[in-house]
């Protein structure tokens, strides 16, 4: 019987491939046509051996965590050098993971408490700081530098109170925020830092990949991102302490630490003491923390494996056509700041961002409409000024949240900056189109 299984399989999976060349043609082989074809922002990349991956997994039926998880998560831990990543199903639940668990009782005296403070910024993607607010902790909002769109690290001692604890910040489309000064002032003040490096990835500082710097690094797997499993996130850290309750918020609060499907790791199941449980409470059902279930499948890591093998490509990629783009568009700089790597960094570039210089000649939705129009697809940086959105109508300023000092460049990013896309699937017909659209544009205007 298993002989015919594995024959049954093998064929499928020859199917399969012949299925992805048959209906799903690489971007970068399509005819592209200036004005007709859609210049999107983002977009997968991918090849047959996504959908194997995919298919192998779904013909297990084991649906939920498992091996192709487990492969994942030690990959991704060892391409970013740390010890421990966990998968989870967004990268917004992994922003919610790791702030929960610098929540945990289990940190004593650098637990954060409901009311404590957390420095951030207002110019990115609400996920950075919805956590904080969900649990009751009090954001500290300080301004961005414009010319990278990162948080301004030289406002952060403006920022500091006696209930500061954390700093949670974003490194804008890809471009690393000043890492050597923001983990000093942590270091110097005992703040926990994490990093959210989910337009980052593959990004680093000094040498050192993006996400390592902090206590937490996320990452989201999206479409867009910089590698997808179509929804999926990851977190990782190398605490141990923190390693031991993200694995508890993450599957429910629960104290057991055996992997799913798995019983009795330890070999203590049932004759432990915890709390005021009966003494050989089946540890399967204890818990440690309130929790959430935030586990990816099983068939998603599999396709990220896929995705994982080309993950340095995609880098290269991002980076060249972010220099072709760039280097086409040196002339126009007078009337659009154009977006500059932070000293000591390396992007991965997950969009370029540009923003109007004051004096020009045209509005950003009159250049964001010609370009549309055109079938380039573009965005503004996410919220633009997070705290000018509907959400916080009903929070109270000096209550709810604190801003520092004037968000002058946060308003400034919010009413006049946009953003085109880099990603691996562009060829360079769509990169030079996008240039000679802009600087079309600004000459008809200038």
């Amino acid at each position: 019987m298993s002989g015919k299984v594995d024959d049954l399989k093998r064929e499928i999976l020859e199917k399969t491939k012949e299925y992805y060349k048959l209906l799903h043609k690489p971007e970068q082989e399509r005819e592209f046509v200036p004005g007709q074809s859609r210049v999107a922002y983002a977009g997968r990349v991918f090849d047959e051996k996504e959908m194997v991956n995919l298919v192998d997994s779904s013909l297990d039926f084991w649906l939920t965590y498992g091996d192709y998880s487990r492969k994942f998560e030690q990959e991704l831990a060892a391409y970013l050098g740390v010890p421990w990543s966990f998968l989870v199903n967004s990268g917004s639940s992994a922003n919610l993971l790791a702030f929960f668990s610098l929540t945990s009782p289990l940190l004593g005296e650098r637990q954060v408490r409901r009311g404590d403070e957390v420095i951030t910024v207002a110019a990115g993607f609400p996920t950075t700081v919805a956590p904080a607010i969900q649990y009751g902790a009090v954001p500290v909002f300080i301004d961005v530098e414009l010319k990278t769109a990162n948080i301004d690290a030289g406002l952060l001692e403006q920022a500091l109170s006696p209930k500061s604890r954390a700093v949670m910040v974003a490194h804008t489309l890809g471009n690393p925020f000043d890492l050597r000064t923001v983990r000093s002032f942590c270091d110097r003040h005992n703040l926990w830092l994490i990093e959210d490096n989910c337009d980052a990835l593959g990004s680093t500082f000094e040498g050192k990949l993006t996400g390592t710097w902090g206590d937490i690094g996320t990452s989201s797997f999206y479409p867009p991102h910089h590698m997808t499993m179509g929804e999926g996130g990851a977190v990782y850290t190398s605490s141990h302490l923190l390693k031991r309750i993200m694995l508890s918020i993450r599957d429910w609060g629960r104290d057991c630490w055996c992997d799913s499907g798995r019983d009795n790791t330890c070999g203590n199941r049932f004759s432990q003491q915890f709390g005021t449980l009966p003494l050989g409470y089946d540890h399967k059902y204890v818990y440690s923390h309130f929790g959430f279930n935030l586990k990816a499948t099983d068939m998603q890591a599999a396709i990220g494996l896929a995705q994982l093998e080309k993950f340095p490509a995609f880098v290269e990629k991002r980076k060249q056509n972010f220099r072709r783009l760039r280097s086409a568009l040196e002339g126009v700089g007078e009337f659009l700041a154009l977006p500059e790597a932070t000293p000591g960094s390396d992007p991965s570039w997950f969009g370029f961002l540009m923003t109007i210089r004051d004096g020009a000649p045209f509005r950003r939705n009159d250049i964001v409409e010609h370009l549309e129009n055109s079938r380039i697809q573009t965005r503004n940086l996410f919220a633009g000024n997070m705290t000018r959105h509907p959400m916080f109508q009903a929070l109270v300023e000096g209550v709810d949240y604190r801003v520092a000092g004037a968000l002058t460049n946060t308003d400034k990013i919010m009413n006049d900056s946009f953003w085109l896309g880099v990603y691996p699937g562009m060829g360079d017909d769509a990169i030079d189109f996008m240039a000679s659209t802009i600087t079309g544009f600004i000459r008809s205007r200038a």
